[in-house]
């Protein structure tokens, strides 16, 4: 038997969550990694789309997304390592509290933990209801105006291609981002946002407080990857996070808060050299 087919069968399946506003087909360079390392991957395209999966607070309705996602893809029982970016490190870490039988390790890529006097403001800034503080303020506020419309695909491509933040990735998975990203209009012409924007502000603007928490009821092994120049991880609590994840399942890789678009490769070995050491 090939030696990668066994490798596959030695593994439970890798279940990866994206980040809010960015489809899992934008991850596609860290996808063909671990699956040439005997992976099988499974990702849920977008998640707070669904009119059964609303966005609501404490994000419950997405965790039952991604469980439900895995029972039809994997199965309820099924060993599974659930690794995600930003909000889908936050909700591979819920799914595998609920799921403590079936979980075999977590890996966050620069998912922040919000706790004390930052979970304080969080949980302030909910109340109001639907349009409470939180909607009012970066980045539900930055995400409810970005730009949604392109007339054609050379305007998209030239928005994206000129903007630094995109320079800084690499040039693959900025092309699978302005593939994956964007759809037809049906109403406008031209092209939108696949991931739209008042779900992205939704989800800024619901952001759990509790999720030290989870951190503590959590039975799987928990590992991290951060970036360097990450202004989320330091806005959000970097000291915390590392003192809950703990040094020996602490990795960092160069770039910001989007390293794994930066550097994809360097970011899909660190996850595999933490996987094999959380679930062998």
């Amino acid at each position: 038997m090939p030696r990668g087919t066994l490798r596959a069968m030695s593994h439970p399946t890798l279940v990866f969550s994206h980040a809010n506003s960015y489809p899992a087909g934008c991850y596609r360079l860290l996808f063909e990694h671990w699956r040439a390392a005997g992976w099988r991957v499974e990702a849920l395209p977008q998640f707070g789309h669904a009119p059964q999966h609303p966005v609501t607070p404490a994000w419950s309705h997405l965790v039952d997304e991604l469980l439900g996602f895995v029972d039809a893809r994997v199965g309820p029982e099924a060993p599974v390592a659930l690794v995600g970016h930003s909000l889908g490190g936050l909700l591979s870490l819920m799914a595998a509290v609920r799921r403590p039988h079936q979980a075999r390790a977590v890996v966050q890529l620069d998912s922040p933990f919000i706790r004390g006097w930052r979970a304080a403001l969080v949980r302030f800034g909910h109340l109001g209801g639907r349009r409470g503080l939180a909607h009012r303020v970066a980045p539900a506020a930055v995400a409810e105006q970005r730009r949604d419309h392109w007339p054609d695909r050379a305007s998209l491509e030239a928005h994206f291609r000129g903007k630094a933040l995109f320079q800084a990735w690499a040039p693959q998975v900025l092309d699978d981002y302005l593939r994956e990203g964007f759809e037809p209009d049906p109403q406008r012409g031209g092209w939108r946002l696949r991931f739209r924007r008042e779900v992205e502000a939704r989800i800024y603007a619901t952001l759990p407080h509790h999720l030290s928490g989870q951190v503590r009821r959590l039975q799987a092994p928990l590992g991290f990857v951060a970036g360097t120049r990450s202004r989320e991880m330091h806005q959000g609590g970097l000291a915390a996070t590392r003192a809950l994840v703990g040094p020996a399942n602490w990795r960092e890789v160069e770039g910001t808060h989007l390293f794994p678009f930066e550097r994809p490769i360097e970011t899909a070995g660190t996850v595999l050299e933490l996987l094999d050491r959380l679930a062998r």
